[in-house]
């Protein structure tokens, strides 16, 4: 029985080590108060934002909208988008779409990604939850895979007499680290990307660099998850039970009463 009691107290430890890996996965939201107040016009110019970050920017009615931010492996992004309108409009509708590196358009798993502002609003709040970003996925396939992701706000249903209004928007990209459950074997040699600039060294030759935002930890910083826990874990449950069953089914030995075998 002591083989069962090492064996429990290593559970349990690996168990309480566990839990701080699993918090400190989610990515904490930014207070940089350098987040960008304008929007680009295209994805060139799309706006760089980091997750948790409120970006702003003022427009006009029927302009396209674009921001960019990172998105790494095992994390579920929410974009969320807040448009105040003019004090007097007739109804319009606005939508919100998230592209991916390959600006491949990729579908919300939820949220009101289109809405209707009835005559007069003040303001329309959209968001989009998109799918659990993969380290890898087949060629043919439009999952989400690690790297920049472009988001494009704009009014899809406008009266022609309110094209051109001043409109002021807010929008915030988070995360939710998803974990084990979604980790696939296989990754990317290099995150989905632009190189946007140039930057310009001590050297006569300019080197090309890739969009300025990345994850916190660097690209592919979930090469950690839960799910190596839950397998150091099964394992440990295997052996503890093995240990347990032979120590129940083998018995006391052999009675005093019964003379040893010949």
């Amino acid at each position: 029985m002591r083989v069962v009691s090492v064996l429990s107290a290593a559970l349990l430890t690996l168990g309480l080590a566990s839990a701080p890996a699993a918090a400190d996965s989610s990515p904490s939201p930014s207070q940089d108060a350098s987040a960008p107040t304008r929007a680009g016009t295209s994805f060139r110019t799309a706006a760089e934002i980091e997750q948790g970050q409120k970006a702003t920017a003022s427009g006009s009615t029927g302009d396209y909208l674009y921001w960019s931010f990172p998105a790494d492996t095992g994390q579920r992004p929410t974009v969320g988008a807040t448009v105040k309108l003019p004090d007097t409009h007739a109804a319009q509708t606005w939508q919100i779409d998230v592209y991916d590196g390959l600006r491949r358009r990729q579908a919300c798993q939820y949220g009101a990604q289109t809405r209707t502002a009835a005559a007069d609003a003040p303001s329309v709040e959209l968001a989009c939850v998109l799918r659990t970003v993969r380290a890898w996925s087949e060629p043919w396939a439009n999952d989400p895979l690690p790297g920049t992701y472009y988001v494009r706000l704009t009014a899809t249903g406008v009266a022609a007499s309110d094209l051109g209004l001043p409109v002021d928007s807010e929008v915030r990209v988070d995360s939710r680290d998803i974990g084990g459950s979604a980790a696939v074997d296989g990754s990317l040699a290099e995150p989905l990307v632009p190189g946007i600039a140039t930057r310009s060294g001590d050297e006569e030759e300019s080197s090309a660099v890739l969009a300025g935002l990345e994850p916190e930890d660097g690209w592919a910083s979930g090469w950690w998850s839960d799910r190596w826990v839950w397998t150091a874990v099964g394992g440990a449950l295997a052996a503890l039970a093995g240990v347990a069953g032979y120590a129940l089914t083998r018995g006391s030995g052999r009675p005093s009463r019964v003379p040893p075998a010949a």
